[in-house]
């Protein structure tokens, strides 16, 4: 335990020397706080979006839909690829031309202010109500379930107690002490990401990101291979293809990437709205696009975006096959300790409880360090997006216009700290959501996804649509999928019907609301053609591998989708 310990503080610590020497002095201007001074090459892209995106949510989410579902959720990963191509292709250069800071910014230039002010509003608002909470949440979680912290702070049911109760009072009763026990956790990751993320700016975030994606990569596919072996060796067998091999003969159904009508994601989706979400997330969320924003040049931000798919590629290794070899643990919890409640398992401790069967001792920390340092990449990354949309977007656009830039940061700086607090009082609630962490993540997020994605679409591929429009377009999106999602979907299900799935409504709504802007734009349309300027901030020559590069990333999905259909 010492050993772990010493070696969890250890890496840690490096990896904060070694950002802060890196920034310390880098964090006075916009262009240096908020975009790493223009200065990310292409591997620090790709490392840092990798992190920033292979948060705590996405492992032990995803991994707990997998260990419910299967690969059939491997969509969420195989697809993103294909995403961050498209958005190298058309998204990124258009961005680094008009040298934006933020997306808002463009809407601004496209639109008008008001217009960029819902927008910042709408992804502020976001972040603070769900990805910084989930992010908290589930990082919480791992940490209290791989350390057994509720034991530590006394917070477990005593045997007296626990031999009284049915096993529904019993898992409701476990909750509770769960969740005191989330708390303290929760603010320490807080705390500590408050500190990277707030004080350090995107360059702190990207080189502690990339230094992390390394042991994430090495520590990510170390546990699928041991927890191979452990299946393995628990059946008599002596390698990691015999333990693949027993997981294809007892779980065929598990390896169908197809799925049926009541998979999560089904298949249909994804030429719905399962790519609409992909895009927005890697093409237009602030939180991630603004890696690629602060690339040396187009090359290198295209180059950033490309390796980063061919890791997502990978992705399945460690965010669905580690859920769906701790599926199989809990059906044999005579082999394999920590799996002793069998089928009675939480999803979304699956990962965790993975990590603590398989892993030799020697690992524990550096692993712990890892995970600890992907929690913090997608807290910080969404903290960090956040400051800068207040920054620029708020404070300097309507708070104070004459604010230097030092003002700005500084006011920015101040701002994530109250946000980071309100992330972090919601988060322990999570504990009570129902469906799963990863489901609730991406249902939620469509309440500003789509809205936001469509009038960016529309703003790019038109040149006399209005500003009125974009403002409608975002408010009926908002409000029509609330009312579809939490008003209409509840009463149709509790009537005993069916519902489609949300992905379909978000497609549904995406080109309604795209029908809605381009009837106003005929009726109404904008007196001069909007014309984007080169403002000749960084070069946008593209990469001349783009194309063949990203036509073999494509490939290699459809084939994926082929070998386990």
């Amino acid at each position: 335990m010492i050993l772990s310990i010493a070696s969890f503080l250890g890496f840690t610590l490096l990896v904060a020397l070694i950002a802060w020497l890196a920034t310390r002095k880098n964090v006075n201007s916009s262009d240096g706080y908020f975009l790493g001074g223009r200065s990310l090459t292409g591997p620090v892209i790709a490392g840092s979006l990798l992190l920033t995106n292979l948060s705590t949510e996405q492992i032990v989410g995803l991994n707990g839909a997998a260990f419910e579902e299967g690969v059939v959720v491997m969509a969420w990963e195989t697809l993103a690829a294909i995403a961050m191509v498209i958005t190298a292709m058309f998204f990124l250069p258009r961005y680094l031309k008009g040298g934006i800071t933020t997306v808002p910014q463009f809407l601004e230039n496209r639109f008008d202010k008001m217009t960029k002010t819902l927008v910042s509003g709408l992804f502020l608002s976001g972040y603070v109500v769900i990805l910084l909470p989930i992010v908290l949440y589930s990082g919480a979680l791992a940490v209290n379930t791989m350390f057994d912290v509720p034991a530590a702070l006394g917070l477990t049911i005593p045997a007296d107690i626990a031999s009284t109760l049915a096993p529904q009072e019993l898992l409701e009763l476990q909750r509770e002490y769960d969740f005191m026990a989330l708390w303290p956790t929760v603010f320490t990751i807080a705390f500590i990401g408050i500190i990277y993320a707030v004080f350090g700016g995107l360059k702190a975030v990207a080189v502690s990101d990339s230094i992390n994606a390394i042991g994430l990569l090495i520590g990510g596919l170390a546990i699928p291979l041991f927890g191979l072996y452990a299946i393995s060796e628990a059946n008599g067998g002596d390698s990691a293809l015999d333990g693949l091999s027993t997981l294809f003969t007892e779980h065929a159904d598990k390896f169908n990437a197809i799925g049926d009508a009541n998979a999560s994601v089904p298949f249909a989706t994804i030429f719905t709205g399962l790519m609409l979400v992909q895009l927005f997330y890697w093409g237009t969320n602030q939180a991630i696009i603004q890696r690629a924003l602060g690339a040396k040049n187009l090359v290198e931000g295209q180059k950033g975006l490309l390796y980063a798919a061919f890791l997502k590629i990978l992705g399945p290794l460690m965010l669905v096959l580690p859920g769906i070899i701790a599926f199989h643990m809990s059906q044999h919890p005579e082999s394999f300790e920590f799996f002793s409640s069998g089928d009675g398992t939480l999803k979304d401790q699956a990962y965790p409880l993975l990590v603590k069967q398989v892993l030799p001792a020697g690992m524990v920390g550096f692993f712990a360090a890892v995970l600890f340092g992907a929690i913090l990449s997608s807290f910080n990354g969404a903290l960090n997006s956040s400051v800068t949309i207040f920054g620029l977007d708020i404070y300097k656009a309507h708070i104070n216009k004459e604010a230097s830039e030092a003002k700005v940061v500084k006011m920015g700086q101040t701002f994530g700290v109250f946000l980071a607090i309100g992330g972090a009082c919601i988060a322990p609630f999570l504990i009570y959501a129902k469906g799963g962490l990863f489901a609730y993540l991406q249902e939620v997020n469509g309440c500003y996804s789509i809205p936001i994605f469509t009038i960016i679409v529309v703003g790019y591929l038109t040149k006399r649509v209005p500003a009125i429009a974009a403002k409608i377009g975002l408010l009926s999106g908002v409000i029509l999928y609330m009312i579809s999602q939490f008003v209409l979907k509840p009463m149709v299900i509790a009537d005993g019907g069916t519902y489609p799935h949300f992905l379909h409504v978000v497609a549904i709504l995406f080109v309604l609301n795209i029908i809605v802007m381009l009837i106003i734009g005929k009726l109404k349309p904008r007196e001069e053609d909007f014309v984007q300027q080169y403002t000749e901030q960084v070069d946008i020559t593209p990469w001349k591998y783009l194309k063949p590069v990203g036509a073999i990333i494509t490939i290699i999905v459809v084939a994926t989708y082929i070998y386990f259909n």
